[in-house]
C-alpha cells in the first residue's frame, strides 16, 4: 500500500464526494443497469400483448379499446370465473366497455381485463 491510501479516513458512502462515486462505477456497471430495464418493461409489454389477446379471444371483443373513465375499488373482490377481473380495495381500474346489467369490463394495472361490478366500484 502507499502511504496515502494507510491513513486515509473511513467515510460512509453517502458523504463521499458526487466525482469519487462516479469514479468508481465502471462504464459495464452502466450498461447492464440499462439493459435490465429495457427487458423488464419489453416483458410487460409482450404480458400486456398476451393478456389483450386473450381478452378479445376470451370476449369476442373486436372494438377498439379505448378507456371510457377511471374507478377506484371499494373492496377487495376474489374472481369466481376467469372472466371476472379480481379487485383489491382502493386499487386503480380502466373502465373499457359497458355490457347489459350491472356489470362492466376492467383492466387493472397489470393489464388484465375482465368483468367487475358497478356496486364495487366508485367512480370520481
Amino acid at each position: 500500500r502507499e502511504k496515502n491510501e494507510k491513513y486515509k479516513t473511513w467515510m460512509p458512502r453517502f458523504l463521499m464526494a458526487k466525482e469519487e462515486k462516479d469514479q468508481r462505477k465502471s462504464s459495464d456497471d452502466v450498461e447492464r443497469n440499462f439493459f435490465k430495464v429495457k427487458k423488464s418493461s419489453s416483458e410487460k409489454n409482450k404480458k400486456m400483448e398476451e393478456e389483450e389477446k386473450f381478452f378479445r379471444e376470451t370476449f369476442m371483443y373486436d372494438k377498439e379499446i379505448n378507456v371510457i373513465s377511471t374507478a377506484t375499488a371499494e373492496c377487495s373482490v376474489p374472481s369466481k370465473r376467469r372472466v371476472d377481473l379480481p379487485v383489491t380495495a382502493g386499487e386503480q381500474l380502466d373502465v373499457i366497455d359497458v355490457v347489459e346489467g350491472s356489470a362492466v369490463i376492467c383492466r387493472n394495472s397489470e393489464g388484465r381485463y375482465g368483468y367487475v361490478l358497478v356496486e364495487h366500484l366508485n367512480f370520481r
